[in-house]
């Protein structure tokens, strides 16, 4: 990559440490009825292929794409598209790295439309995970 690469692509990048094993927020990413407490809820587990989320509470298509990358307890990684996006596919990598009382979870959402009028859509986003980790958190760390 050159340094000017580094200049044209919009990436999210986010980490939150949680008190639960790597199985345990493996879940979280993947099962429904857990992805339904802090996100979008799926059809069904997310495995290798495409996928649909929908509203928990309004039950509108919000989300689609395909999971590109399923590897357990370790990485997730899928393409990621939304209305407000049209036709732009975007990629969001979860990476989860064991540590001693728990789970570190890194988020890396790349190829984001770019620009000045794509900016209120980079902060919507940005404000958009830091909720919906937060939401993961509580859950994981209530339940």
């Amino acid at each position: 990559m050159t340094g000017t690469d580094t200049l044209t692509k919009t990436v999210l990048r986010k980490s939150i440490y949680l008190r639960a094993a790597p199985a345990q927020v493996w879940a979280y990413l993947t099962e429904p009825e857990k992805l339904a407490t802090w996100f979008h809820k799926p059809a069904s587990t997310l495995v290798e292929g495409r996928y649909e989320m929908f509203g928990t509470e309004s039950g509108d298509k919000l989300m689609w794409g395909e999971v590109l990358v399923a590897e357990p307890f370790k990485r997730l990684d899928y393409t990621f598209t939304i209305k407000p996006m049209g036709d732009a596919v975007s990629t969001v990598k979860w990476t989860l790295e064991e540590v001693p009382g728990g789970t570190r979870l890194a988020l890396e959402h790349e190829g984001l439309p770019q620009g000045e009028e794509a900016f209120g859509l980079l902060m919507a986003l940005d404000k958009g995970w830091d909720d919906h980790m937060g939401r993961m958190r509580a859950h994981l760390h209530a339940g």
